[in-house]
């Protein structure tokens, strides 16, 4: 994809948003916001939102700007779009970032399949990023296909976990008091060192609260106060708020935000996002199975073991049979988990089904899928080794898969035993099926595992 003029032109190609499919209730959303918002008869306020995205990411300590950095082989700032993109209510989203950097910024847009993208030249500070953003916006600009909103929402792209409820307490408080931001308690004490390196004074810390994103301001207030700045804010600038304040004399009103607001700043901090993500598409597992009459339900034994063990895992089941219905259904919801059982043949069409049917969803564009293929055998009719030759597919399958972001293993369990025995290969597979959902190691694609 050619790479947007500095104006902020969005990219040629509009693809349905993935979130927008996946069961996001848009006409919930907008209705809360006009309800809490906007003045009786009024429709809905127009909401736009700007991230500077120019830093170089110094104190990262890699030569990848932070907000490129990849979390699970996918940029860190496709995670930001992506929170704001769920907000229906938010009518255009603006990002600014280097020169250098505007063709991977529309490749990521492409890529992810992201939407109400626009991309415009940063500037060489955060403060004149933000500028060269609301510019954007602003009615002024030839050939621009944004709107000038009414509130503007301010967010830093390497905050991934901001939430609705937060975008939406800072712009209902902007749009009474015409600014408004979300802060923090201090962790630690602030404290002033003299000239000379000694402790001069330190701040009550009860008193006094971090300034955190997201922001957001009535668009004519913040925009006023940056066409009347000084360069020297600009240059060394970087609270928002205190723009509107010194400038246009307007008091923001400051709403609590919650613990995930924090930012991407330091390397330690990709590995603890990336824990955060894994943990949160790690809360549901789909057990697939196409149980045919008169068979065991050694399938269902399993789904109780799971909801057991894993008592903190939302665990569905759902069939391949009836064109898929079922699946459907649970793709909708943004399942990235899914165990296919395969009760005693050593085939394995239940399991292609599945991978196509989260192939065709697009459902690993976002986050790679885990799909745990389970094969119940009979020992004393085949012997392990026997079983194993016999599933060795698997592995060239999992190759072929993984380049679309499926991650494919096999597990095979012993089946049938006696009651004690077959509970306890069950609920050492359930520790199995945790582990590789948790971990999402692409190191165990394509391996056998025996419970």
């Amino acid at each position: 994809m050619e790479p947007g003029p500095p104006g902020g032109s969005r990219p040629a190609e509009r693809r349905p948003c993935l979130s927008s499919r996946l069961g996001a209730d848009r006409a919930a959303s907008a209705s809360l916001l006009s309800a809490a918002g906007a003045e009786p008869g009024r429709r809905p306020l127009a909401v736009a939102a700007v991230l500077p995205a120019g830093g170089c990411g110094e104190r990262m300590g890699v030569p990848t700007p932070k907000q490129f950095c990849p979390i699970l082989e996918r940029p860190l700032i496709s995670y930001t779009l992506q929170a704001l993109e769920r907000v229906c209510w938010i009518k255009d989203i603006v990002v600014a970032v280097t020169v250098e950097n505007i063709e991977a910024m529309n490749s990521i847009i492409q890529k992810y399949h992201h939407e109400r993208i626009s991309v415009v030249e940063a500037g060489v500070t955060r403060h004149r990023s933000i500028f060269n953003g609301l510019k954007a916006l602003a009615e002024d600009q030839p050939d621009s296909k944004l709107c000038k909103p009414e509130v503007v929402i301010i967010h830093d792209a390497v905050r991934p976990f901001v939430e609705e409820d937060v975008l939406l307490k800072v712009v209902i408080a902007a749009k009474e008091h015409g600014a408004a931001g979300a802060i923090r308690p201090l962790v630690s004490t602030v404290i002033s060192p003299s000239a000379d390196g000694c402790l001069d004074h330190s701040l009550e810390r009860a008193r006094h609260r971090a300034s955190e994103m997201p922001q957001a301001f009535l668009f004519d207030v913040i925009y006023e106060a940056y066409q009347q700045c000084s360069d020297y804010d600009l240059e060394f600038g970087t609270e928002c708020l205190q723009l509107a304040l010194k400038y246009c004399h307007t008091k923001a009103k400051l709403v609590e935000g919650s613990p995930d607001l924090w930012k991407v700043t330091y390397k330690r901090d990709l590995y603890a996002a990336e824990s955060i993500i894994k943990e949160r598409i790690s809360q549901k597992i789909c057990v697939v199975m196409d149980t045919k009459e008169g068979e065991e339900p050694v399938g269902h034994l399993l789904e109780e073991v799971l909801k057991s063990e894993l008592n903190h895992v939302k665990v569905t089941s759902g069939a391949l049979c009836h064109a898929g219905g079922d699946l459907e259904q649970i793709i909708s919801e943004q399942c990235y988990n899914f165990v296919c059982v395969n009760v005693m043949t050593s085939d394995f069409q239940e399991t292609q089904k599945l991978l196509s049917t989260v192939e065709e969803s697009n459902l690993s564009i976002l986050y790679p899928v885990v799909v745990v293929s389970v094969h119940f055998f009979d020992i004393k009719s085949v012997p392990l080794s026997q079983k194993m030759e016999d599933l060795m597919w698997i592995r060239e399958f999992a190759k072929e898969v993984r380049e679309r972001n499926i991650l494919l293993c096999g597990l095979l369990i012993c089946y049938p035993q006696d009651e004690q025995k077959l509970q306890e290969s069950l609920r050492q597979a359930a520790i199995i099926i945790a582990a590789l959902i948790k971990e999402r190691n692409s190191g165990l694609v394509g391996q056998l595992l025996v419970a």
